[in-house]
Parts: C-alpha cells; sequence; structure tokens
C-alpha cells in the first residue's frame, strides 16, 4: 500500500515539476530582412513617378490651360473660375457637387448623370482622397478639371467596378454651393401668422 502511495505522490510530483515550467518561445523558421518592403516602397515609386511623366506629358500638351500643382501631389486646372467670392469650403460644411472621371486619355469612365449630384460633408465623410482635399480649393460656381494619380485616385484597388488598380484619372468637378457648418446647425425658426 504504502508502495502504491509512494509511486502516485511521486507521479503527481513529475507532473507537477514539469506541467509548471514556462513553455519555451518558437524560434523563427526564417528571418525577415525588410525586402518586401523595400521592394513594395521601389515599386510604388517607380508607379508614381510613371504616372507623373503621363500627367506631365498632358499640362505639356494644353499650353493654353494653366495647371496648378497640389501640395497633396495632384495638378488642376479652372475651367470656370469665381474671382467675386473668396470662400471656400472647411471642415464640416456641407459642399453640393457634381463631377464626372475620365481616364487619361479623355474616354468617359463615370457621367455626371451616372454619378447624380453629391452632397458631401467636408473632412466628416470617405470620398476619393483626390477630390476630398480638391473641394477645399473651390468657390461656389467653379468647375475645375483635376489630374489625379492612382494613388489619390482609387489607389491599388480601384473602384472594383470600372476604375481598375493603380489608375490615374482626370475628373471635372463643379461645385454648385456649399453651406457654412454653423449655418446647418441654426435651428429654424417657425413665425405665427
Amino acid at each position: 500500500m504504502k508502495a502504491k502511495l509512494f509511486l502516485i505522490l511521486l507521479c503527481f510530483g513529475l507532473l507537477f515539476v514539469f506541467g509548471c515550467q514556462e513553455p519555451e518561445a518558437r524560434r523563427p523558421i526564417q528571418k525577415s530582412s525588410g525586402s518586401f518592403m523595400k521592394e513594395s516602397v521601389n515599386r510604388n515609386k517607380k508607379l508614381i513617378s510613371e504616372e507623373e511623366k503621363i500627367i506631365d506629358s498632358i499640362i505639356k500638351s494644353q499650353p493654353q490651360n494653366k495647371f496648378y500643382s497640389s501640395e497633396k501631389g495632384y495638378w488642376y486646372t479652372y475651367d470656370i473660375r469665381n474671382e467675386k467670392d473668396t470662400l471656400t469650403p472647411k471642415r464640416g460644411d456641407m459642399a453640393y457637387f457634381d463631377y464626372e472621371i475620365y481616364d487619361l486619355k479623355g474616354n468617359v469612365i463615370y457621367t455626371a448623370l451616372e454619378l447624380r449630384p453629391q452632397d458631401y460633408l467636408v473632412d466628416k465623410q470617405e470620398i476619393m482622397l483626390g477630390i476630398q482635399d480638391g473641394i477645399k480649393l473651390m468657390r461656389k460656381n467653379e468647375k475645375v478639371t483635376f489630374l489625379f494619380p492612382s494613388h489619390i485616385a482609387y489607389g491599388y484597388l480601384g473602384d472594383k467596378n470600372r476604375i481598375g488598380p493603380n489608375i490615374p484619372i482626370r475628373c471635372t468637378v463643379t461645385l454648385t454651393d456649399f453651406i457654412k457648418e454653423n449655418e446647418l446647425q441654426k435651428p429654424i425658426k417657425i413665425t405665427e401668422n
């Protein structure tokens, strides 16, 4: 009986000793050298450079239009300019606009009718990065043509419909109106007759 008890205690003791040890972390089979990230960065730099060359040739082919370079990496020209107004939409304002999307050869991808008039709460809704930034440069009743590299347009995924991955585009945007944020939140006054 004592031998059985000794064996049971010995088994529990061994189980306790070996079971309570910290497991050793698995070592990675391969070490990452970061080469994938370097290759990806180089590929993206090359893609942007090629797109900028194409856009530059478009700009040079239209000397009658004055193109402006934005801080965000796209170019734009005014088709209709509003010199009277000075206000532009800011964060929180409601912007109303129409737009069309073309490829860089001038072929229509989406018409204004297909895209229907848009209302956009500036910087508080998700829209294409280029238009999101471009709207803030515009005044009421201006029409602007933007040349967007793919990374500011629909990026490496495209729009999953008519615009493929890594496609630079041209957008013509007309800002029909915008309402300042503080005017959006004004209560409606009801007058009695």
